[in-house]
């Protein structure tokens, strides 16, 4: 089992004139302590889920960056960026610059995006569910290309380009891994049999279900299944002091027991390196044999 963390929180005791340390100590201890991925939001204002609309929020490109430059082998992702974000090529290259500069340990993390709120706030355009679908569509086959030796022109409904030219190359072969997120049935999960490498999915009641919806559309595509990565975001809670970890151990048990290769996820009470601490020596280890 793999464990990824989670930063979608930036509104820490200290406040903005201290954040660039503290979040470059915990990058540096979640990468000593054994995390397989660190990740960020992709988000403009901060999510109800986590705190109020005002709390602070970082741009997650500029972010994972800075991350990239206090760590050495954790992977580094978003989990996950919403395609109306960014046009395609400014993504593709964000993510190859990213490798590159990481020395190979990026990965896109993609979906269609929800969030109408930050989108109207900044001027965003929102389309229809419908429209950010087959904009994801669009978007997995324009960067699938990009991050190949393919430097024609690209057309499709949203997108009219004349050369994908992206040098440098980025170092992870054949590209870094693509990370779709979500779990609608019909189109999100056919995409991650279709286009991706890992897939990303809520741990709720469905998620058993939901892994049986992609086994079946990686049939109907002929896609192994085993070659997806597994992945679902479930909050990482140890208690203040650790006093819930055993709970912990016991969901990823379960969940490992359902297939799923990684979790990723906030630990609440970062940045307290201490909760680090207590997953490099109770967590992972352990976890890593489930």
């Amino acid at each position: 089992m793999q464990l990824g963390l989670q930063i979608p929180d930036f509104t820490w005791p200290n406040g903005p004139a201290k954040l660039g340390k503290e979040l470059g100590d915990v990058a540096k201890a979640a990468d000593e302590a054994g995390f397989e991925y660190l990740a960020v939001m992709d988000h403009f204002f901060q999510i109800g889920g986590v705190g109020p609309v005002e709390n602070d929020m970082l741009e997650a490109y500029t972010t994972l960056g800075y991350l990239a430059a206090h760590t050495e082998r954790v992977k580094l992702l978003t989990v996950i960026t919403g395609v109306i974000y960014r046009q395609p090529g400014v993504l593709a290259k964000a993510l190859t610059t990213l490798d590159v500069l990481s020395g190979g340990r990026a990965i896109l993390g993609i979906g269609a995006g929800w969030n109408e709120e930050e989108s109207r706030g900044l001027g965003f355009p929102f389309p229809s569910t419908k429209e950010r679908f087959e904009m994801l569509e669009e978007a997995l086959r324009y960067v699938r290309q990009m991050f190949s030796d393919d430097d024609g022109p690209f057309e499709g409904d949203y997108i009219v380009a004349e050369r994908l030219m992206n040098v440098p190359q980025a170092l992870t072969k054949p590209h870094p891994p693509i990370m779709i997120g979500g779990s609608g049935e019909k189109k999100t999960l056919r995409f991650v049999a279709k286009y991706g490498d890992a897939c990303n999915i809520f741990n709720g009641p469905e998620l058993e279900h939901k892994l049986s919806v992609l086994k079946q559309h990686c049939e109907t595509e002929g896609r192994d299944y085993g070659e997806i990565n597994k992945t679902v975001y479930h909050i990482l809670d140890i208690g203040k002091n650790g006093e819930k970890a055993d709970e912990l151990k016991a969901e990823l048990r379960r969940l490992a027991g359902l297939g799923v290769d990684g979790v990723i996820g906030m630990l609440p009470g970062i940045p307290d390196l201490k909760l680090i601490d207590v997953f490099a020596r109770d967590i992972i280890p352990e976890a890593a044999n489930y």
